[in-house]
């Protein structure tokens, strides 16, 4: 189950950025270390995620739910022969996922919040 679609903006500032978005617009900070992760405070699950310049950016991001379901997902993109860009990972902060090229072109960052334990 798709859980929210997460666009990611652009970091080449991302203080100015955070500046713009929390005083400008009113989000809030969801998270801030190792993204920027913004949302809106009468919606939380509709959020904007800038990362720092110079790293590896996805187009959008896919929360499906389980760290099963990006399993599920990794498994049928190899199977499809997709352009996996960022391997299987488990991060640091509580968030398994992979990258993956769309057909189109679009990379894509399958995720899902690990279970706390």
């Amino acid at each position: 189950m798709i859980e929210r679609i997460l666009p990611y903006a652009g970091g080449k500032d991302v203080a100015a950025s955070r500046e713009f978005y929390v005083g400008a617009l009113g989000l809030e900070v969801a998270m801030d270390d190792p993204v920027l992760c913004l949302r809106s405070p009468g919606n939380p699950t509709a959020q904007l995620i800038i990362p720092p310049h110079g790293t590896e950016k996805p187009d959008f991001g896919i929360d499906v739910g389980t760290a099963a379901a990006v399993d599920a997902a990794h498994a049928e993109a190899v199977r499809r022969g997709l352009r996996v860009v960022y391997p299987l990972t488990d991060e640091p902060w509580g968030v398994r996922r992979f990258f993956v090229e769309d057909p189109g072109g679009s990379v894509v960052n399958v995720l899902a919040h690990l279970a706390p334990g």
